[in-house]
């Protein structure tokens, strides 16, 4: 109950809510304050075929502005098994039969969503903070489809790579980046070349259509680190010196990928922890080669100095490091 006001008591009374006809209705004279009232709070009751199916869902999502219709057409699904009606399977076979122009974007963005649903989005403080990450990165993926569907120039390549250098674009857009090996995890079958090969192709082809070249976002090793580390199992003081080492690193002319220098600099790091990593479960956790990571550790260790803090290392422990 709660509290509200009577004009017949003339103060403020407890009122009842009566759901079933929609009334408020006083609690002291029974007089009907507000009638046929409209329950916005969720209906959790099932309307499936199946009694056995607890999805209450009856509604659709939200409007999508990338589908001619918004996204708000009626689809009649098929029925399950033998038990379901005639009506329902003549419908949907008669809906079928009939031409959706948004049929293809549909499905391309249902594909995006499954890829971007098992991509690994790392160390986050909270669920709702994952979840809202995974949706940005749908719809900016969805968008970045979407124009390039428009220009109607993608007919007849590979449309797995096509989705998934869609959503490594939307990733780097976004401040999220993922390595090529990270989106080809989850791509239906597609290459890193293809990948690699398909997100060339849809930054000339949207450079050409904006006349102006396409923002991508800068990549940096520190982008990468906290996900390897986390793969790896380091402990908080490892992870806080790798952090602090490649942020150094920018300060040094190393010339090799942000990815690489993330790699060498966690070797270099647990080789110095009591935990050590083999070099081949660096190369698995991060998806680069051990001859990158030697020749980029190869690199870095002449200014191991300069880049392990003094907290996590002394000099007589920098002085023991393995020699490259």
């Amino acid at each position: 109950m709660a509290d509200s006001y009577c004009p017949d008591c003339k103060k403020c009374t407890e009122v009842v809510f009566d759901h079933s006809a929609g009334d408020t209705v006083c609690f002291e004279c029974g007089l009907v304050l507000e009638a046929h009232s409209i329950d916005e709070t969720s209906e959790w009751r099932t309307f499936a075929n199946e009694s056995a199916d607890n999805d209450p869902v009856r509604v659709g999502g939200p409007t999508n502005p990338l589908l001619a219709d918004g996204g708000l057409s009626t689809v009649i699904s098929k029925p399950n098994g033998a038990s379901g009606d005639f009506l329902s399977s003549s419908l949907s076979r008669w809906q079928n039969r009939g031409s959706n122009p948004d049929r293809s974007l549909i499905q391309a963005f249902k594909t995006i969503a499954i890829m971007a649903d098992s991509l690994n989005t790392g160390t986050s403080p909270s669920i709702s903070y994952m979840i809202y990450l995974k949706v940005l990165l749908k719809d900016r993926a969805n968008e970045i489809y979407k124009k390039v569907e428009d220009l109607k120039s993608i007919r007849g390549r590979n449309q797995d790579a096509i989705l998934a250098a869609c959503l490594y674009i939307a990733c780097r857009q976004e401040d999220k980046p993922r390595t090529v090996k990270e989106i080809c995890s989850v791509a239906n079958g597609a290459t890193k070349k293809e990948i690699g090969r398909a997100k060339e192709y849809i930054v000339k082809q949207l450079e050409l259509e904006m006349g102006q070249s396409m923002e991508m976002g800068t990549i940096h090793a520190g982008d990468f680190l906290r996900r390897f580390c986390s793969n790896l199992n380091m402990t908080n003081a490892a992870v806080k010196a790798a952090q602090e080492a490649v942020h150094k690193s920018e300060e040094l002319d190393i010339r090799r990928s942000p990815i690489s220098i993330a790699a060498a600099v966690i070797y270099m790091i647990t080789q110095l922890s009591d935990d050590k990593k083999l070099l081949r479960d660096i190369s698995i956790a991060t998806g680069v080669a051990e001859g990158t990571i030697r020749n980029s550790y190869k690199d870095l260790y002449p200014y191991a100095s300069r880049l392990i803090p003094t907290s996590f290392a002394k000099e007589e422990d920098l002085r023991n490091l393995c020699s490259p």
